[in-house]
């Protein structure tokens, strides 16, 4: 159908709760632990300060290197390849996600 209507990705941001929680074993963590967790506390932060962008392009990169299609290659071949992997998307929106993704 011409008209089809079809949904966007959305991105779920939970790495507050998870960097909470950590932080709260970090707290209460026996010293062999400490070092692990606060290296887990790092790794969590960074994740968070991430804009959505970034999260989608990463997704929409790690799609196209999953399917074997570099991120360098056609533009219509990486779009095809993201929604044969996604058909919920639409031809607009991975169409954007793929410029977004790569750069373009």
């Amino acid at each position: 159908m011409l008209f089809e209507k079809k949904t966007s990705p959305i991105v779920v941001r939970d790495g507050h709760d998870i960097l909470a929680a950590v932080r709260t074993a970090l707290a209460q963590a026996v010293p062999g632990e400490q070092a692990g967790l606060e290296r887990a506390v790092e790794i969590i932060e960074a994740h968070c300060r991430s804009t959505d962008d970034d999260l989608l392009g990463r997704w929409v990169r790690g799609i196209l290197a999953e399917a074997g299609v570099d991120s360098r290659s056609d533009h219509v071949q990486r779009v095809i390849t993201l929604r044969k992997a996604v058909p919920e998307l639409t031809l607009t929106a991975a169409h954007r996600l793929v410029v977004n993704a790569v750069g373009e």
